[in-house]
This record gives C-alpha cells, sequence and structure tokens, in this order.
C-alpha cells in the first residue's frame, strides 16, 4: 500500500500535455488521445512498478505531450538482470492490454472500432518501444547487451552510436515512402535531440555510475574481474575499464613487482583525493 501510494504520489504531468488534449477536444479527436495517453500510462507504470519491487529510487513518472519517461536514480549500479526486468516491464504491459481488449471484443461491450483502436495503438507503441534507438527500451536492451562485454562507457558509447545507425535507417526509409509525414518528422526530430542531448552528457553520465559505485550501494556487485595496469597508466584511464556488475582488483604492473589495489582505493582517490591527473603508480605513496 505505502508502495502505491508513493507511485502516486511520482506522477507528473507536463504543461504542454493540457494543450494537446485541449486540441483533441478541439479537432474531435479525444478518444484517440485519451486511449493513447492511458496506455502510455499503464506501460510507465510497468516499468515503475517493476522498479518498485527491487526498491529502485523513482524520480518521477511523466506523462509528456509525445509520450512518457519514468525516470530511476539508479545510474547504471543495479544487476543487469534487474534492469532487465524493469525494462521489460513496460512492453510486457501491452501484451495484458491486447488479450483483454480481445476478451472485451467477444462480449461486445464497448464498440468494436474502439477496441481495434487500442488493439492498434498497442502494437505501435510495443513496436515503437522496441526499436533499438535510445532512449526507447528497445535502446537501452541494447546498452545492456553491450555492457555484459564490455566496461560502462565504452558500452554507452557504443549504444548511441547503433542507436544513431538506427535511427537514419528508419528516418530514411519512412521518407522516401511518406516525406511529408509530420509525425515522423517530429517522432525523429526528438530520438535525434535526446541522442545528442546524450552524447553531450555522456562524461557526466559516466562520472554519475562512477559516483554511485563509490558511495551507493554495493551489493549488486557480483562477479570479481581483476584489471590489469602499468604503472604509468592514468588513473582516469584504468576507472574508464570499470564494467557493470563486476569488481575490479586493479593488479599493478611495475618494473620491480606486481602490486594490487582495490577498486575503492581508486575511487577514493579519484573523488576524495582529488587525484584526477595522478597515474596508477602514484597512489602507492597513499597507501
Amino acid at each position: 500500500m505505502n508502495k502505491t501510494k508513493t507511485l502516486i504520489s511520482k506522477i507528473h504531468f507536463h504543461p504542454l500535455l493540457w494543450i494537446v488534449i485541449a486540441a483533441a477536444v478541439a479537432t474531435a479527436r479525444f478518444l484517440e488521445v485519451c486511449l493513447l495517453l492511458g496506455i502510455i500510462f499503464i506501460h510507465e507504470l510497468g516499468h515503475a512498478a517493476a522498479a518498485s519491487c527491487f526498491n529502485w529510487r523513482i524520480k518521477k513518472i511523466s506523462l509528456l505531450p509525445f509520450g512518457g519517461v519514468a525516470e530511476m536514480d539508479e545510474h547504471g549500479n543495479r544487476p543487469l538482470r534487474e534492469e532487465a526486468i524493469v525494462v521489460l516491464a513496460g512492453p510486457a504491459q501491452h501484451l495484458w492490454m491486447i488479450g483483454l481488449a480481445y476478451l472485451l471484443s467477444n462480449f461486445s461491450i464497448l464498440p468494436e472500432s474502439a477496441i481495434n483502436l487500442f488493439i492498434q495503438y498497442n502494437l505501435m507503441i510495443l513496436i515503437f518501444n522496441l526499436f533499438p534507438v535510445w532512449p526507447l527500451d528497445g535502446g537501452k536492451l541494447v546498452f545492456m547487451l553491450f555492457s555484459l562485454k564490455m566496461p560502462f562507457l565504452k558500452a554507452h558509447l557504443w549504444a548511441l552510436r547503433v542507436s544513431f545507425i538506427y535511427l537514419t535507417a528508419f528516418l530514411l526509409f519512412f521518407l522516401l515512402r511518406f516525406p511529408l509525414n509530420l509525425n515522423i518528422w517530429i517522432v525523429s526530430g526528438f530520438l535525434y535531440f535526446s541522442l545528442y542531448h546524450e552524447w553531450k552528457q555522456r562524461h557526466y553520465v559516466f562520472i554519475r555510475f562512477l559516483l554511485e559505485r563509490y558511495y551507493g550501494r554495493k551489493e549488486s556487485i557480483g562477479l570479481l574481474k581483476p584489471l590489469i595496469a602499468g604503472d604509468d597508466e592514468l588513473l582516469l584511464d584504468v576507472l574508464t575499464r570499470f564494467q557493470r556488475g563486476c569488481k575490479h582488483p586493479v593488479q599493478v604492473k611495475g618494473s620491480e613487482e606486481n602490486l594490487f589495489l582495490d577498486e575503492n582505493e581508486l575511487l577514493h582517490a579519484y573523488f576524495t583525493e582529488k587525484r584526477v591527473t595522478d597515474k596508477i603508480g602514484d597512489l602507492f605513496y597513499m597507501y
């Protein structure tokens, strides 16, 4: 019950959404807009409910003029299994909604036109959200797949590159067939802007990941994956090799002997001691 109240308190309606609703009333599209908003709202609640089950920190659940978003405050430091469940919990809502619509169609409770529209919107949003473009659910799944083998920073950058390639291919394909479709231009423009913003924030996203790893919860760190670094390698260069879900003892290879540092010692040196330009070998003067 407390979690339900917490989720409700996180719901936020974008001010421009009311303009969209007013325009829908003026153009006799109120039913279509209500169906879309209801489907999107349930989709985002699916993400938020799954996150709440894992005690994730939920910032807010926003309904926007062109979609919705459930914002979390975890910064890539929860287990990939948990994140996969949270991401897939949104698309999973469409499956039961489509099933419910087919069930209602058998009893003639609602007009067939409304049920068909409801099913069509569900399929449209489901397919669109699984498209491998950031920040859609499909783009987040691509990021997680890269994270299985790559360091966090590298996986993030490759997810954005793949998103750009797929989005450009999508845009070219549809514009060759429907060059004057305003919806395609609006959606593509929004996704390009989101990619550009995420690319500009890539270093900030990486630092948040390290900060959460240093100050946050440690229960998600399971696999022990040693890193090998030369004593003349920069501290920041070693930090860029940190991977999600792994704890990294760092083996330092010097000219005389191999020495070891715990990853927390590297993070402490970087964030607390502000030794941002030091080499790994310099850290042994600290410990």
